[in-house]
């Protein structure tokens, strides 16, 4: 099991509040994902963690889509400018080499002045050890099916090593 640092405090809000661009342009509302476990992950293609990550996703994916896991991917060009291409050549070389089925939304930033409010919002849960910023490519968070984050994994963490805490959200562990 990777390492899991739980918020010291609760937002007031859920994800359910915001509404994004998907990797397409068409509007999604995260409302729409109301009663599913969601793990959503900055991502990147350039990265040397991206075969890895994307690998375990898609098996995590294909797993336990039909029991109520949703996989949310942003890409993010901040760290090493690791994801330098257009929506339409991320999603390209996404679908493609690794075959993804899981949506993958509008490029945005994590940390700075541009920080997505999803992501400030993401960021705002007192993560302790954390702190606020996102540490590089791959942070990911699980999301209860509620709306509210509930863990924080490093970037290191291996999706598969998550199992154990995305089935016990889903009432299957």
């Amino acid at each position: 099991m990777g390492i899991i640092i739980l918020p010291t405090e609760h937002p007031l809000q859920s994800i359910y509040d915001f509404n994004l661009k998907d990797a397409k342009g068409n509007d999604v509302r995260l409302s729409d994902y109301k009663g599913k476990v969601l793990l959503i992950v900055n991502v990147a293609s350039k990265c040397g963690m991206t075969n890895s990550n994307y690998t375990e996703l898609n098996l995590l994916y294909q797993k336990y889509k039909d029991e109520g896991l949703e996989i949310l991917a942003f890409p993010c060009n901040q760290f090493g400018d690791e994801e330098p291409g257009s929506n339409n050549e991320i999603m390209d070389y996404v679908c493609t080499r690794f075959k993804s089925e899981f949506p993958i939304f509008d490029k945005i930033e994590v940390n700075g002045e541009n920080s997505a409010p999803l992501y400030k919002f993401l960021k705002q849960g007192k993560w302790g050890l954390f702190g606020d910023d996102i540490q590089w490519n791959f942070v990911k968070f699980l999301v209860d099916k509620d709306g509210h984050p509930v863990a924080r994994y490093y970037p290191t963490t291996s999706p598969l090593s998550m199992e154990y805490d995305i089935k016990k959200l889903l009432g299957t562990g």
